[in-house]
């Protein structure tokens, strides 16, 4: 993967950067990582999370908006090898994921608010390229997502840095 620009640096050079709150922790094996976003809003239900990610990622980042539950995982082991056998490299979710040691050990960016080992429900509920709120961002498909150990920062077109 080609190294990011800073988030530091994105924020100094473009004052539209929008930031999220520094509530996430990382569970990926890779701390930074960039690329085009896909939506996914669901509440304490991974079906569609699943269906976004059996498709193919081509280089994008799964964002979840969970509604911030802390009760079940929306992402555990076998979702995030199916993320990097597809193709995606990363995923946020404003939720849990669970598996930990395992995420870790996977080529994928991984932020969430925390982990629970309590797996979610399968109703077929959610929705999936829409308007996502994260860390009290609003954050759009097609949007681009750069992570790093400074946190999580959207623009809506990708950032080039001289």
């Amino acid at each position: 993967m080609t190294q990011p620009p800073a988030t530091a640096d994105i924020c100094d050079s473009h004052p539209f950067a929008h930031v999220a709150d520094p509530a996430f922790c990382d569970y990926g094996g890779s701390t930074q990582f960039f690329g085009p976003v896909e939506t996914v809003r669901c509440f304490e239900d991974n079906t569609m999370v699943r269906k976004a990610l059996e498709s193919p990622g081509e280089g994008r980042i799964l964002v979840v908006d969970g509604g911030g539950s802390m009760r079940c995982a929306l992402i555990g082991d076998q979702l995030g090898e199916l993320a990097v056998a597809n193709g995606w490299v990363g995923i946020v979710v404003e939720g849990c994921v669970r598996d930990t040691a395992a995420l870790r050990s996977l080529p994928l960016g991984i932020r969430a608010l925390g982990s629970n080992p309590m797996r979610s429900t399968k109703r077929g509920q959610g929705q999936m390229s829409v308007m996502v709120r994260i860390g009290r961002m609003d954050v759009r498909s097609g949007w681009w997502l750069y992570a790093d150990e400074d946190g999580i920062v959207t623009v809506p077109e990708p950032v080039h840095l001289d």
